[in-house]
């Protein structure tokens, strides 16, 4: 990710959604030093904001209905979540949740891209998002797993303005000039049954430590530690809920 605060279009927060909110915090310290706060007000149900230092880099949140599956969501700042709603369905997308208003926080919305990929809108307020991208325990880049790269790629430049460099193996997307994530087709790697979705990617100093570490907490590995050509190191890891993340070495700057 070429930003390290959130920008309009860009990701800017990313929430797990669990049904053990008490065993994730205490994995996701562990594994990346974060400082959980939960919210006192019976009306905030239990939303927990993790903090590194004094910035607030993520959520764990328990699960709002029963069907919501244990998972990492991602939310991308727009400037009116109401507008950007209504391009979501100009656009061939669907709003399930919202728009409407987190306290005095900022407006959310929840929907689907025309692949079937959940995703977040955030119109912030008091709250503008994660306070730090891309350092080590930090959120610093979101990937798509999608079966139509195509049509996914010309939803999300309709809606959040971004510009998609499509390559023959991945599809970087960039907004304001700089990237932050990509689109890979699912293809044959994932069954039937798995439907499209937005995997957030944490900054971590050594990769195949943190996969260590996580399997040692309780989590797995889904895909081992590997070197992206002309890339960084990468893993994709899961809690001991199953939640899916990945993690990659972040870049030693200055």
């Amino acid at each position: 990710m070429e930003f390290d605060k959130a920008v309009p279009g860009g990701p800017c927060w990313t929430e797990l959604g669990t049904d053990d909110l008490e065993g994730a915090k205490r994995f996701y310290a562990e594994l990346f030093g974060w400082r959980p706060e939960t919210d006192p007000r019976q009306e905030a149900g239990c939303y927990t904001v993790a903090h590194l230092g004094d910035a607030a880099v993520a959520a764990l949140s328990r699960l709002y209905q029963e069907s919501q599956p244990v998972a990492w969501n991602v939310s991308f700042a727009v400037p009116d979540a109401d507008a950007a709603a209504r391009r979501v369905e100009e656009a061939g997308g669907t709003v399930v949740v919202g728009p409407m208003d987190i306290f005095d926080a900022g407006r959310f919305a929840v929907a689907l891209d025309p692949t079937g990929a959940a995703f977040q809108l955030w119109e912030p307020r008091a709250f503008p998002g994660a306070g730090l991208l891309g350092a080590p325990g930090a959120l610093g880049w979101v990937e798509l797993a999608t079966r139509d790269t195509g049509r996914a790629a010309g939803f999300y430049s309709a809606v959040l303005g971004w510009t998609a460099e499509p390559s023959e193996q991945y599809t970087e997307f960039i907004v304001g000039g700089q990237r932050f994530g990509g689109a890979a087709d699912m293809g044959d790697r994932f069954p039937p049954e798995v439907p499209p979705h937005w995997l957030p990617y944490f900054a971590v100093e050594d990769v195949d430590t943190t996969a260590e570490a996580a399997v040692a907490a309780g989590g797995t590995v889904r895909a081992a530690p590997m070197t992206v050509p002309d890339g960084p190191r990468i893993a994709v890891l899961s809690d001991p809920r199953g939640a899916a993340f990945g993690v990659f070495r972040a870049e030693r700057k200055g």
